[in-house]
């Protein structure tokens, strides 16, 4: 991140505040750092010092809650996408396969969406849609038909009925993979985890120093996806825009490349196995320059 004594500084993603801890040591007494975390379990682990400020809001929301505690421009945003190590060990939660709990999976708990809206309610077509997009699943149509069947007869409840709905489809060698694949989309879908990272990475480059630097930690193809692109092109989808001269206009540079976790960083923590961080860095507003 490239971190100035005193600079100001934004975890979005503070969960047990361990990105959190890491940045207040490296800043000095007139640093600043926000963090934000929409699950209100993560305010028990906010951190008593005068420098940190913890929002209880979802990220896509940087923008507002920043202007509204006075700060207009950062020196570094960190994002660790994806659920935290403590909502995948609360079992009543729904995130995990390991065990058996209510349809739930919302990170913001205060959402009057679940995983039992989700499941229970949602039509065939686009069960399967989320199914498909977010968990690329090849059986996503099939699937979602037997579920369907499956809830007229009763509500589907629980993450183990919800296992046993699909049992057919969930193979010995390759259940577990194909589980955490179902429980991704449906969580996605919970939480509207692709709308808030779109809505998230376009307010950066208004907030961004010139200099500052964005370290985005993805854990799943969806999300990298969208954050190597923005990193790109400053845009998801098509070519970067170019002014009247033909310059390319992008607000960041790529620095570096992609890192993944090492074998050792494995070992010690296999959580971190899927985890790409890329970092990028606010430019000017022309960065380059037509061929």
């Amino acid at each position: 991140m490239n971190i100035k004594e005193n600079g100001v500084y934004v975890d979005v993603t503070f969960g047990g505040g361990g990105h959190s801890e890491e940045i207040l040591r490296r800043i000095g007494k007139d640093g600043k750092l926000i963090a934000f975390d929409q699950d209100k379990e993560a305010l028990a682990n906010a951190i008593d010092d005068p420098r940190f400020r913890l929002v209880n809001e979802n990220f896509r929301f940087l923008k507002r809650f920043l202007k509204f505690y006075g700060i207009l421009k950062v020196d570094g945003i960190l994002a660790d996408f994806g659920v935290s190590s403590h909502q995948f060990d609360t079992a009543q939660r729904g995130f995990s396969t390991r065990f058996d709990a209510g349809l739930d999976m919302r990170m913001n708990q205060r959402s009057d969406v679940s995983a039992y809206e989700v499941v229970n309610e949602y039509g065939e077509e686009e069960l399967a849609k989320v199914l498909a997009s977010y968990g690329e699943l090849r059986n996503a149509r099939a699937m979602a038909k037997t579920i369907v069947v499956a809830r007229k007869q009763a509500p589907i409840k629980t993450t183990l009925q919800l296992k046993e709905v699909l049992g057919r489809f969930l193979p010995k060698m390759r259940e577990h993979k194909l589980l955490a694949q179902v429980y991704q989309a449906i969580r996605i879908e919970v939480n509207q985890e692709m709308e808030a990272l779109k809505d998230f990475l376009l307010q950066t480059p208004d907030l961004m120093e010139e200099g500052g630097r964005l370290s985005l930690i993805s854990y799943h193809s969806l999300e990298d996806r969208l954050v190597k692109r923005f990193i790109r092109s400053g845009k998801f989808e098509g070519e970067p825009e170019k002014d009247f001269y033909g310059n390319v206009m992008v607000p960041f540079k790529k620095v570096g490349k992609l890192i993944v976790p090492s074998a050792e960083e494995i070992a010690m923590n296999n959580r971190a196995r899927s985890a790409k961080l890329r970092i990028a860095e606010r430019v000017g507003p022309v960065s380059g320059r037509a061929n």
